[in-house]
C-alpha cells in the first residue's frame, strides 16, 4: 500500500509541476490544483483555504463546492473543522463530518451533500498559511497514505505561495512580502533609524520542490547529511573542555544527526516526489508544529535541536544563508528572532538599528545596542516571517515600533523625526567641552558606561569625564571557555590606555540572571534575577574572582585602580569581597608585580537592603554606584524583563525619588561619593530629578551625555527642587507632570 501511495504522490506531483509551470494567473493555478487533487484522490471535492489575516481563512479555490462561494466564504481560525486544522496545525480525518464535534455548516458552499472530510494544514516552517481539504459523498475514512499524499501536496502549495505563484485579487492572495506592516513591540534603546533589512537568519527559499529522479535527490541528501555529521563531530570535539552536561547536550545533538528514523522519513518524502530540500522542509515544518504543542521543556529543547539540524542541512543543500564573510550593507537594520552578544559583535558597528522578535531590555544585545547608540526594538512579533533582506525599514526606538515597507507619507514623517534628532546632536556637540553646571552653579560629574574597547573612543566625542561603569562580563560571555588571566590583563590595560588618564570603575564579573556563561553549569532557578548571581557567584567561585582581581592589578601597572562589586545586598558580602581583594593585593606584591598607585573599592547599590546597611559599610566603602535598573525592579517588585509590569511604575514616583534622596543624604553623612548608573541616568528629566535629590555624579551611555548636560546647563536646580517638593507635598504620585509643566514654561 505504501508503494502504491508513493506512485500516486509522484504522479500527482509531476502533474502539479506541469500545471504550475504553465502561464496563467494565480486563481487559474489554484483551480487546476483542486481539479488535479480531486481527480487523483477520487473525491468529489477538493478545496483550498488560505489565510486572509492572522485570524481569518478564506475559500480561494474549489472543485465540487459552489463556485460562487469562492472568496465569499470566510471563517475564523479555530472555527469549524477547517478552522481547527489551521489552529492545531494537524490533519483532521472525519468519516462522518456533519456529526463530528466542531463541524460548522456553510450553506453557501453546498457542502451538505458530502459526508467525509480530510483536511491538512498548508504550512511552511511552522507557520500555517491555509488548509487543503478533500470531501466525499460516501462515508470514507481516509488512509494514512491518503493523508501523507495530501500533506505532500500541501507542502508544495505552501512553497509556491511563498514564491508568489498564487497572486490575485483579495487579501488572501496578496503577493507575499509586499504589503506595508507596522510592528508594535517594546523599546530597548531610544533613537530612530531608516535603513534596509539585514536578516540574521535569512529565509531559505526552495525553488524546486518537485523532483524527477529520487535516486539523484537521495544521493544529494546523503552527501549533505555526511557533511552535516562531520560538522556536528567538529562541534562535539570543540566542546570536550566543557562541563559534562554540555557534552551530554552535544551528544544528543549528534544522536539526532545520526538518526536513521529521521533520514528514513526524509527519504520517504523524496520517494513521494519531493526534492531533497523540500523533503527536509516538510519534516522541519512538522517538527515546528510539534514544538508548539509540547509542554515539556526538555522535549521542546530536543525538538529545537532537530529544527536546528534541519536548518543546517537546508543551507548545505541550497547554498543559501548568510556567511560570516558577507559584507554588511550600508544602513543595515539587523532583524532577528533573538541574538547573543558574540553574534551581534560579529556584525560590527556598521549596523544602524536592531529589531528582535524576542529579547529583553537587560540582555547583552541591548547593552551593546546602547553602547553603539543605535535604536533597538524588542518583541516585534513575526517580523522575521514577513521581512526580507533589502526591504526598507523604519525603526522607532522611542516608541518601540517598526515600519516595514511603509508608504510615502509615513516615510516622510519619519525622515522629519530623524532630521530633528540630527539637529539636536549638533547642539550637543557645541557644548561637549563645557562643564555640566546648572544655572545656579551646581557642578555634576557625567561619566559613561562601557563594556567593549569599541565604546571608549566615545569618551572624547561625548564629553564624558571618565568611565563610571566598565562591564567585564562581555569578555566572558563571547567565548566558549574561561578566558586566560593574561588575556584579561591585556584587555584591561588597553582600557586604561584608551581612557587617557580619566578614572575607570571596573565592575567585577556580573553573571547569573539572564547572563549565563556557556562553560559553567547553569543553575535551574525559578527566579534568576533574585538568585545566584553577581557577587554571590564571585564569593562562591573564588578562583574566578581572584583571577579577575589579579588581572585588574596587573593591568593597572602602577596606575590608580577602582574596583566595584556588583549586587551587594548586605555588609558582610562587601567585607568578604574586600578581604579577598586585600589578600590578592598582598600576594601580587609578594610576587613582585607593580602595585597600583591607589586602590579604591566600591559597591553597586542594587538592592534596597544595602541602603540600610550598618554605618561601618559606608565608612569602609570608598564609593557607591546606584544600579538603577535592578534597584527599581526590586523597589517596585516589578520584573524589568516583564513587559506587562516594567513600565507600570514611574521612575519619578515620589516614593522612589524620596528613597534616592535618603541614600544621597546617608552617603553625604559619611562623605562617601555616590553616583547613579543606569538607563534613567541618561534621560534628561530623570537626571535632573536625581541631581535635585542630592546626587552629583551620573553614569550613562555615551550618547546620553550631551542631552543630559544640555538639560542641566539650562536649569536652575533650586527652582527645580522647589517644583519637586511642591508636587510631593500636594500628594502627587509622580512629580513628572509638575516638572514637565515647569520645564515647558522655561522655553
Amino acid at each position: 500500500m505504501a508503494q502504491k501511495s508513493g506512485v500516486t504522490s509522484r504522479t500527482l506531483l509531476q502533474r502539479l509541476r506541469d500545471t504550475l509551470a504553465e502561464d496563467g494567473a494565480g486563481q487559474e493555478r489554484l483551480d487546476h490544483i483542486t481539479q488535479l487533487v480531486a481527480q487523483s484522490m477520487e473525491t468529489e471535492v477538493c478545496s483550498i483555504y488560505l489565510r486572509r489575516d492572522r485570524q481569518t481563512l478564506e475559500l480561494c479555490a474549489t472543485e465540487g463546492l459552489n463556485p460562487e462561494a469562492v472568496h465569499q466564504t470566510r471563517m475564523r481560525v479555530g472555527e469549524g473543522l477547517v478552522g481547527r486544522v489551521a489552529k492545531q496545525a494537524e490533519p483532521i480525518n472525519a468519516k462522518d463530518a456533519p456529526n463530528t464535534k466542531g463541524f460548522r455548516y456553510m450553506p453557501e458552499t453546498g457542502e451538505e451533500l458530502f459526508s467525509s472530510l480530510l483536511g491538512v494544514p498548508i504550512q511552511r516552517l511552522g507557520e500555517v498559511l491555509g488548509v487543503l481539504v478533500v470531501q466525499s459523498k460516501e462515508p470514507r475514512e481516509y488512509t494514512s497514505d491518503d493523508i501523507y499524499a495530501l500533506e505532500v501536496v500541501a507542502m508544495v502549495i505552501a512553497e509556491m505561495k511563498e514564491l508568489g505563484a498564487f497572486t490575485g485579487e483579495g487579501e488572501a492572495m496578496t503577493a507575499p512580502h509586499q504589503r506595508a506592516h507596522l510592528f508594535k513591540g517594546g523599546s530597548a534603546q531610544e533613537g530612530a533609524a531608516i535603513g534596509v533589512v539585514l536578516l540574521h537568519d535569512p529565509k531559505i527559499v526552495i525553488t524546486n520542490p518537485i523532483a524527477d529522479d529520487p535516486d539523484i535527490e537521495k544521493s544529494r541528501l546523503n552527501e549533505a547529511i555526511d557533511l552535516l555529521r562531520l560538522n556536528v563531530d567538529d562541534l562535539l570535539n570543540a566542546s570536550k573542555s566543557a562541563d559534562k552536561e554540555q557534552q551530554e547536550v552535544m551528544e544528543a545533538y549528534r544522536m539526532f544527526a545520526n538518526s536513521r528514523g529521521w533520514v528514513s522519513r526524509l527519504e520517504g518524502s523524496i520517494d513521494s516526489g519531493l526534492s531533497a530540500e523540500a523533503a527536509v522542509e516538510k519534516e522541519q515544518s512538522a517538527t515546528r508544529a510539534r514544538m508548539s504543542r509540547v509542554p515539556d521543556p526538555y522535549l521542546r529543547e530536543r525538538l529545537h535541536d532537530l529544527d536546528d539540524l534541519s536548518n543546517r542541512l537546508l543551507r548545505l543543500l541550497t547554498g543559501q544563508g548568510r556567511s560570516a564573510t558577507d559584507a554588511v550593507p550600508e544602513n543595515a537594520i539587523l532583524v532577528a528572532s533573538n541574538i547573543g552578544p558574540a553574534e551581534l559583535l560579529e556584525y560590527g558597528k556598521n549596523i544602524k538599528g536592531l529589531v528582535l522578535e524576542h529579547g529583553s531590555v537587560g540582555s547583552h544585545a541591548a547593552i551593546i545596542a546602547r553602547a553603539w547608540a543605535i535604536p533597538m526594538v524588542i518583541h516585534a512579533e513575526n517580523i522575521t516571517r514577513e521581512a526580507l533582506t533589502g526591504d526598507e525599514i523604519l525603526v522607532d526606538g522611542d516608541q518601540g515600533v517598526v515600519h516595514l515597507r511603509a508608504d510615502e507619507t509615513v516615510v516622510a514623517a519619519f525622515k522629519d523625526k530623524v532630521a530633528m534628532l540630527t539637529e539636536a546632536q549638533k547642539k550637543y556637540i557645541a557644548i561637549r567641552d563645557l562643564p555640566a553646571v546648572t544655572q545656579d552653579g551646581v557642578h555634576v560629574g557625567l561619566q559613561m558606561n562601557a563594556g567593549l574597547m569599541a565604546d571608549l573612543p566615545s569618551m572624547e566625542s561625548s564629553g564624558a569625564e571618565g568611565v563610571g561603569l566598565f562591564r567585564t562580563e562581555l569578555q566572558f560571555l563571547v567565548r566558549n571557555s574561561m578566558p586566560k588571566r593574561s588575556d584579561l590583563a591585556n584587555l584591561y590595560a588597553r582600557v586604561y590606555n584608551a581612557s587617557n588618564g580619566l578614572p575607570v570603575n571596573f565592575r567585577t564579573l556580573d553573571i547569573g540572571s539572564d547572563k549565563v556563561l556557556p562553560y559553567l553549569q547553569p543553575e535551574d532557578e525559578p527566579n534568576p534575577a533574585m538568585g545566584w548571581r553577581a557577587i554571590r557567584v564571585g564569593l562562591d567561585k573564588k578562583g574566578v574572582m581572584q583571577m579577575q582581581l589579579q588581572a585588574f592589578i596587573r593591568a593597572a601597572n602602577g596606575r590608580p585602580l577602582r574596583i566595584m562589586f556588583p549586587f551587594i545586598a548586605q555588609f558582610d558580602e562587601f567585607r568578604d569581597a574586600k578581604a579577598m581583594l586585600d589578600k590578592v593585593l598582598r600576594n601580587e606584591e609578594r610576587l613582585g608585580h607593580v602595585m597600583p598607585s591607589d586602590v579604591k573599592v566600591g559597591a553597586m547599590l542594587e538592592t534596597p537592603s544595602l541602603a540600610f546597611a550598618p554605618d561601618q559599610f559606608f565608612e569602609m566603602c570608598d564609593f557607591i554606584s546606584i544600579g538603577g535598573n535592578d534597584l527599581k525592579q526590586f523597589f517596585y517588585a516589578a520584573d524589568r524583563e516583564n513587559e506587562r509590569v516594567r513600565r507600570r511604575y514611574d521612575t519619578l514616583n515620589v516614593s522612589f525619588l524620596t528613597f534616592i534622596e535618603q541614600i544621597a543624604a546617608r552617603c553625604d553623612l559619611f562623605e562617601t561619593p555616590v553616583s547613579f548608573c543606569g538607563e534613567d541616568a541618561g534621560r534628561p528629566v530623570e537626571a535632573l530629578c536625581f541631581v535635585a535629590m542630592g546626587l552629583r555624579n551620573l553614569s550613562m551611555r555615551p550618547a546620553s551625555v550631551g542631552p543630559v548636560k544640555h538639560m542641566l546647563r539650562r536649569t536652575n536646580l533650586g527652582e527645580a527642587r522647589d517644583v519637586i517638593n511642591e508636587a510631593r507635598a500636594s500628594g502627587e504620585q509622580s512629580v513628572r507632570g509638575a516638572l514637565m509643566k515647569w520645564l515647558n514654561g522655561q522655553g
